[in-house]
């Protein structure tokens, strides 16, 4: 039976989901800046649209025009990520006030409230600083920060998974580089959004008609950038876009061969039905990039490459969460139970343990 709070988590981690898709949204159709202030729009709580608000906004913001589509875009992004925050620190207030009654967990919750409360100071400074790519990645990856451990946190909630058998060593820690190899993935691919390099390459399996075009990774991956320019559309030549885009290519290719290393392992442990579905994730994903290149980035697909990376994501954190072996589990009211696999006791049995707690 899942513990209170489950489906107030689930629907965090489907708001996420989706404020994760509106953030991708409102960079793809470049309505970063639709707002030039935070947190509201040119001084209002919604995008100017009265004759005396645009006369406010235009004589407040002379440099930033009122682009209605743009705005919208930015400020429904606003709407539902404060919505999320006050949804987060509900669970964290729920999570304290409980934990002595039913062990429900209340670290992971009070860290999430954390997380978003940093999140929404980098949407501040992604405003304010205009675009700068470090803090436009930074605000990507606390977003997938967010969804990944809100998933988690319903997994944690739900008990609908007892652990696995002992798995082998090997397998454990290539779930675990795995995780490690989509994260780096993720972080690349919000440096190639936020500097603008997604079609820096229009060409497959090459780019610009070579297997190594030139290429400058120095200023590609240049971290201290100027700060003040307008980094909208991007400030970075052809050849450091260039060289970011092939480190994602790259990255890609990393991405594949660990897991489809781990989805062999998988199979050969008998967990067949996780195996699947980390391939399905891979091959969703690899696909999305693909078709991102080949079709110069269209909208939809590149919003749906971004939903597959956090798809390919969520699957190594619950995957990670499914084979993880502990010792000892501990139960609310202070008990513990320990696995007994391989110590003589009959699986029925062991079943109607897990089942009771």
């Amino acid at each position: 039976m899942a513990r209170p709070g489950f489906r107030l988590a689930v629907f965090a981690t489907l708001l996420a989901l989706l404020v994760v898709l509106l953030g991708a949204y409102t960079r793809l159709t470049h309505a970063g800046l639709g707002c030039p202030d935070w947190p509201g729009c040119y001084g209002f709580i919604s995008v100017p649209k009265s004759e005396a608000q645009l006369a406010h906004a235009e004589l407040h913001f002379p440099d930033h025009p009122v682009e209605a589509a743009k705005g919208w875009a930015e400020m429904v992004h606003r709407y539902f990520a404060g919505t999320l925050a006050l949804v987060i620190a509900l669970l964290a207030f729920q999570a304290v006030r409980r934990r002595t009654r039913d062990g429900r967990p209340y670290r992971l919750p009070l860290l999430l409230l954390g997380v978003v409360l940093a999140q929404a100071a980098f949407g501040m400074w992604t405003v304010t600083l205009q675009l700068w790519p470090q803090v436009v990645t930074a605000h990507l990856l606390g977003g997938f920060t967010t969804l990944s451990l809100l998933f988690l946190l319903s997994l944690r909630l739900s008990r609908a998974f007892a652990p696995l058998p002992k798995l082998p060593l090997s397998l454990r820690r290539v779930a675990a580089l795995g995780l490690l190899v989509v994260i780096g993935q993720v972080a690349l691919g919000g440096w190639v959004s936020s500097n603008y390099a997604a079609v820096a390459c229009i060409d497959l399996p090459t780019c610009h008609g070579e297997w190594w075009p030139a290429a400058d990774f120095s200023n590609g991956f240049h971290l201290t950038q100027q700060v003040g320019p307008n980094y909208l559309g991007g400030q970075l030549d052809s050849d450091a876009r260039t060289a970011i885009h092939i480190s994602h290519r790259l990255g890609a290719l990393a991405v594949t061969l660990v897991l489809l290393l781990l989805s062999w392992k998988l199979y050969r442990n008998q967990l067949k039905g996780l195996a699947r579905l980390v391939l399905l994730a891979l091959a969703l994903q690899v696909s999305l990039g693909l078709a991102n290149v080949a079709l110069h980035l269209p909208l939809a697909v590149a919003v749906a490459h971004n939903a597959g990376g956090a798809l390919l994501l969520l699957t190594m954190v619950f995957l990670n969460y499914r084979i993880r072996v502990a010792d000892t589990i501990h139960i609310s009211h202070g008990w513990r139970l320990t696995p007994m696999v391989g110590a003589g006791v009959a699986p029925h049995a062991r079943n109607a343990l897990w089942r009771r707690f």
